[in-house]
């Protein structure tokens, strides 16, 4: 499970990068971002064979050669950021998405069901919209702290992630919504209860009152509130996504 958390974040947080107006932000952002995509990567590799059977659910080799990739082209990326090159840098934005996207879209294949099933289609969809939700609740978060090293710096690109994360909680909750109908008849023991109301209150409706605030506060420039506001939208995020893949261990439905 840290393994496919960790891949989520990375991908989410990557293709928010892809997005977001990047000739707005300083390059010392990226820099920053990409140090973090190195660490994640590496935190991939490693837990690839914690408990759990997750030997058996990762192809290994091609596993292990894209958290390699991955980790090579963040720390190219920090390089490159630091100098100030922003094409280059914005290559390894892409190539870090692409990679981190098949990745996971891989792990979906192999411990689940096969993309071309309706489970499976619903499955790879919900581990995109997943990682755009925890992704995206970090950049925006990250990005927030940033403004109080570069005060100065357009209050677009928050904004602008702002305005995409809450199409992707729009987008979850649809799929959760799905899930949720094809599931229901098989909940039934109290902690399943437990981690269905996590999900959806703090993972959907909570970090909808979270969105809704931040786009209020940002009307005013007060960066450091909605910074503040993001904090416990990144905590509302990972309750409600760490309860969904509880509940779907339990049910074998991507909640």
């Amino acid at each position: 499970m840290i393994a496919q958390f960790a891949l989520r974040l990375l991908c989410g947080m990557s293709l928010m990068w892809s997005i977001m107006p990047r000739d707005k932000v300083t390059v010392g952002f990226f820099r920053i971002q990409m140090l973090l995509a190195l660490g994640l990567s590496v935190l991939v590799a490693l837990t690839l064979n914690s408990a759990g059977g997750a030997e058996s659910i990762w192809g290994q080799p091609a596993a292990l050669g894209g958290c390699i990739s991955l980790a090579a082209t963040a720390f190219v990326g920090s390089v490159v950021w630091t100098l100030g090159r922003r094409r280059a840098g914005a290559g390894c934005v892409y190539t870090i998405a692409i990679v981190s996207i098949l990745l996971l879209l891989s792990v979906r294949t192999s411990s689940a069901n096969s993309l071309l099933t309706p489970i499976g289609l619903l499955g790879a969809a919900s581990e995109l919209s997943s990682g755009m939700m925890v992704g995206g609740t970090v950049t925006a978060m990250l990005l927030g702290h940033w403004y109080l090293t570069a005060p100065t710096m357009s209050i677009a690109p928050l904004s602008r992630l702002t305005g995409y994360l809450h199409v992707a909680i729009w987008i979850r909750l649809l799929l959760s919504g799905a899930a949720l109908w094809l599931a229901w008849d098989q909940i039934s023991a109290p902690e399943q209860w437990t981690w269905l109301s996590l999900r959806w209150l703090a993972g959907i409706f909570g970090l909808l009152a979270v969105i809704f605030l931040v786009g209020r506060i940002l009307r005013y420039r007060n960066t450091q509130s909605a910074t503040g506001v993001l904090f416990a939208g990144v905590i509302l995020t990972f309750i409600g996504e760490l309860s969904a893949s509880l509940l779907e261990r339990e049910l074998s439905i991507p909640m």
